[in-house]
């Protein structure tokens, strides 16, 4: 099924005053079936949206996909040929799309496959023309470096989702300001340096720009070490690469300066500026964690450390390329559970990239369901797919629950030449349903953190909406939305936000964070002594309501 904006994806993208009520109240109908495994049913409510005038491609989509898990295999193709008359362009999705399982066997498959693939092949020439979008990341020419400027402008001052944002930054003026770096621009990565600059003043966490990949990868490297910005001191939390270690860098280490700089003034002219971030804790998780020791390998990198006895070492570092760092970078898994004492589960959820993590959740359900609380641990959270989080909150709750409200830009080029006022297409919060098969009513604590972004803030406002337990940490990363992905010269890529989500009620958390009931900032005292104080506060909350 397709999945990508809110709980029923696209196919609830288009509002009543689009398509008619006839066809919403359809689609919602069908989408709630489908999600209680009624797949003949969900079948029969797409067909009958579109018969009421839905003209969406994801409409036809969620049909085809419900024939297809119906056992209806002429229905199923007839609908996905349906789906690409409506502009349906994504032959990698519909290749592994599991719905479709029934239909791989048939001849018709591999040439409706082809025809999905000619769409998108059409859609690139108009979007993502090679003219600009060139595969070489060498020796990129000047024209090519100015025409792959000019179509990040253009792709945020049409599609960014905050255009008052735009207005307030004079976008147009930091447009012409970036010409004279991209026109000195030596080499690729100096290139995609000024890229990443100008794209980073529309603070935005879904806005950025990417390194060509197989040029990052051969160029692009860091040391094998973790660090975080701790009560404004930058701290090593871990110490990744053995000849790190071996040299004396440990855990609780501060770092007082790279390359003969102050840390923060290091990083405030050579990092912070390249970041697109959508808070200030935001931006700091990406310039002390991500950013800060990453760069050319070819460049060199000294450190001055302080321990925490006052002792200082210094000593030159090594990037390394991602090959090279596979070789002793952990690996965290998307779902991790164990029992704590007091008979409190405790569930980790690292990533909601796919579905790894809700299905680790609903099979160690019958274990989580004997514990007296459950404390749901997303503070390394970055995102993924909005769904995955919905069916963890779907077994916490026993009636329907509201996600995000959210809106896009409605641009309509006839109106503007009228002097018609710019417009956003919003879309209700819908009520998700809960699971039927799976409930914990029983107290919940969510730990957040700055590194809880995005799809696992999606699924943080329908828990906090729906006042199921307490969260505990720090503010959430403040940034969610879909980006609108293009290619630039060279090989890299671009994104900019085009939805804007907020609360059901209107309630804004992009570009402040989601603020926990309970705050716990981490000290320096804590990592040096190997203490889990959001944690323990955690702890402690659910001590206290087991204890009333």
């Amino acid at each position: 099924m397709k999945r990508s904006l809110s709980l029923f994806a696209l196919v609830l993208c288009l509002s009543a005053a689009a398509f008619g009520q006839g066809s919403d109240e359809l689609t919602r109908k069908g989408a709630e079936a489908y999600q209680q495994g009624r797949f003949k049913e969900a079948a029969e409510l797409y067909a009958r949206a579109i018969e009421a005038g839905a003209d969406d491609a994801g409409v036809a989509y969620n049909a085809a996909c419900s024939f297809a898990l119906a056992g209806d295999r002429d229905r199923a193709f007839a609908y996905l040929d349906k789906a690409v008359d409506l502009g349906y362009a994504n032959p990698d999705e519909a290749g592994r799309d599991k719905d479709f399982e029934s239909l791989r066997g048939d001849p018709r498959w591999e040439a409706a496959l082809a025809r999905i693939a000619r769409k998108a092949k059409d859609r690139a020439l108009m979007w993502d023309s090679p003219s600009i979008a060139t595969a070489s990341a060498e020796a990129i020419p000047e024209d090519l470096r100015m025409a792959g400027l000019a179509k990040l402008w253009a792709e945020a001052r049409y599609n960014f989702a905050f255009p008052e944002k735009l207005v307030a930054i004079d976008w147009d003026g930091l447009y012409l300001a970036a010409m004279p770096k991209v026109r000195a621009a030596r080499t690729t990565y100096e290139y995609y340096r000024a890229l990443q600059e100008f794209c980073a003043k529309l603070q935005d966490g879904h806005s950025g720009v990417s390194f060509p990949s197989d040029y990052y990868a051969k160029v692009i490297g860091r040391p094998g070490l973790h660090t975080r910005l701790v009560e404004d001191r930058v701290l090593v939390l871990d110490v990744w690469d053995p000849e790190l270690r071996q040299a004396g860098i440990r855990p609780g280490m501060e770092i007082m300066a790279v390359n003969g700089s102050p840390v923060r003034s290091f990083a405030a002219q050579n990092v912070a500026p390249y970041q697109s971030a959508s808070t200030p804790q935001d931006l700091d998780t990406r310039v002390y964690e991500y950013g800060l020791l990453a760069g050319p390998v070819s460049e060199p990198l000294a450190l001055t450390l302080s321990s925490a006895d006052g002792r200082v070492t210094e000593l030159s570092v090594r990037r390394k390329l991602p090959d090279e760092r596979k070789a002793f970078m952990p690996k965290a898994e998307p779902f991790a559970f164990r029992m704590l004492p007091g008979n409190i589960a405790y569930a980790v959820l690292t990533t909601f990239n796919d579905d790894a993590a809700a299905d680790g959740f609903i099979k160690a359900f019958d274990a989580i369901a004997k514990s007296d609380a459950l404390i749901i641990d997303i503070r390394d959270n970055g995102g993924g797919n909005t769904n995955v989080g919905y069916r963890v909150m779907a077994a916490l709750v026993d009636k329907p629950f509201l996600g995000s409200r959210w809106a896009t830009r409605d641009y309509k080029p006839a109106f503007r030449a009228w002097g018609n006022p710019d417009r956003m297409f919003t879309q209700a919060a819908e009520a998700a349903p809960p699971d039927g098969r799976h409930h914990y009513g029983k107290p919940v604590v969510v730990l957040t953190s700055a590194r809880t972004y995005s799809a696992a803030e999606d699924f943080l406002v329908a828990f906090d909406t729906s006042r199921r337990g307490t969260i505990i940490g720090e503010p959430s990363g403040g940034s969610t939305g879909q980006p609108l992905s293009f290619k630039l010269p060279g090989g890299g890529t671009a994104r900019i936000c085009s939805k804007r989500d907020t609360y059901a009620d209107g309630k804004v958390f992009v570009g402040t964070g989601i603020q926990p009931q309970i705050l716990v900032h981490p000290t320096v005292a804590d990592v040096r002594a190997g203490r889990d104080a959001v944690l323990e506060a955690a702890l402690a909350e659910v001590r206290n309501r087991l204890a009333r």
